[in-house]
């Protein structure tokens, strides 16, 4: 694995230390445990986006989605009564608990969530404040202001 030192980048940077713990995750070794369940993270709009995950044999109620902050987390745990009255020749299919990670960017808001044919489905939305969008600055000429009046 191959380390970067950003120490340079924030040395004249404010704020950023998120997007430094971002990283310094993201470098990190998934291993299996990380692996479950399988996801997908989709562009389905200009500032849409949503989260697919195989949740297979998970009903509603065994799942829960929190959104705190610029964090997204999504847990699971298997109800334990129904699996110790059955009798399985093979099971293949995971049940067990689990605790997803999302990271998300400023102002990206999850908007919506479903369940479909095994698929946990989770709808976000950037919406940027107005005050925060771009705005163009008109410029005032001073200069020709002065000239007019000491010409009158």
């Amino acid at each position: 694995m191959q380390n970067f030192d950003l120490s340079p980048l924030f040395r004249s940077s404010i704020g950023f230390e998120r997007m430094q713990r971002a990283l310094d995750a993201a470098t990190r070794l998934d291993n299996a445990a990380n692996a479950y369940p399988p996801y997908d993270i989709e562009v389905s709009g200009e500032d849409s986006y949503r989260i697919s995950l195989a949740v297979a044999g998970f009903s509603e109620g065994d799942l829960e989605i929190t959104a705190k902050e610029n964090s997204l987390v999504v847990s699971a745990e298997a109800k334990t009564e129904e699996t110790q009255e059955k009798q399985y020749l093979h099971r293949g299919i995971a049940r067990r608990a689990f605790e997803r990670r999302f990271e998300l960017a400023d102002h990206v808001k999850v908007v919506g969530a479903s369940l479909d044919n095994g698929l946990l489905n989770i709808d976000l939305v950037r919406e940027v404040p107005q005050a925060l969008k771009p705005r163009k600055i008109e410029i005032a000429t001073t200069n020709a202001k002065a000239l007019e009046s000491t010409a009158a």
